[in-house]
């Protein structure tokens, strides 16, 4: 009797942690940064953790340097695998590259 009592807190302790925990994040949908890193690691925990790490000190990193526009552009076009998918690992080795130079188009084709 006292160990089914015990397990019936235990249950509904997780179950109310799960039901925090859930509440705490906006849901998928509602995330557009969680769901391109999701898809683009195929939803594995490590790759997940590292783009988010990356994302976070990339983001930092243009906050604190305020490197040129055509840096920043040039980041996202050489991280970006598809239109809507930046690869945030990319993006912070780029960005902090001190070798990369300023791609000069001519503006008559």
């Amino acid at each position: 009797m006292a160990s089914r009592m015990i397990r019936f807190l235990v249950l509904g302790i997780l179950g109310l942690s799960a039901v925090a925990v859930a509440e705490a994040r906006p849901p998928l949908y509602q995330d557009p940064v969680r769901l391109n890193i999701g898809y683009l690691c195929k939803w594995q925990v490590k790759c997940v953790e590292r783009q988010q790490a990356a994302m976070r000190k990339a983001l930092s990193y243009v906050d604190r340097h305020d490197p040129p526009i055509w840096r920043v552009q040039q980041c996202n076009r050489n991280a970006s695998r598809t239109r809507s998918q930046v690869d945030w690992i990319g993006f912070y080795n780029c960005i902090r590259n001190s070798n990369l130079k300023s791609s000069h188009r001519s503006a008559s084709r």
